[in-house]
C-alpha cells in the first residue's frame, strides 16, 4: 500500500492539536518533534483502517447510488406489444 502523506501545514495542524491535547487532558507537554513523529506513528498504524473504512463506505454509497439509478432506467422503458399489427 502507498503510505499516506499529509502535506506540511496539515501535518503541522496535527503536531499542534496532539501538542495540546497532551497539555490539557494528560497534564502532559510534548516537543513537537515528539508530536510529530507520534503523527507519523499513528498515520502508519491507524491509517490503512481509516482507509479502508472510507473505501468501504464510498463502495457502499456507489452501490446505493446505482440500485436507485437502475430503478429509474426501469422506470423509463415503454411497455412493448408482442403483437406487430
Amino acid at each position: 500500500m502507498i503510505p499516506i502523506k499529509l502535506p506540511r501545514e496539515d501535518k503541522m495542524q496535527l503536531v499542534h492539536r496532539l501538542q495540546h491535547y497532551f497539555e490539557v487532558e494528560r497534564d502532559e507537554s510534548i516537543g513537537e518533534l515528539a508530536a510529530e513523529q507520534l503523527v507519523d506513528f499513528m498515520i502508519g498504524a491507524v491509517g490503512p483502517y481509516v482507509y479502508n473504512t472510507a473505501v468501504a463506505d464510498t463502495r457502499r454509497v456507489i452501490q446505493e447510488k446505482m440500485n436507485q439509478l437502475e430503478d429509474e432506467l426501469y422506470s423509463l422503458e415503454k411497455p412493448a406489444s408482442r403483437n406487430n399489427r
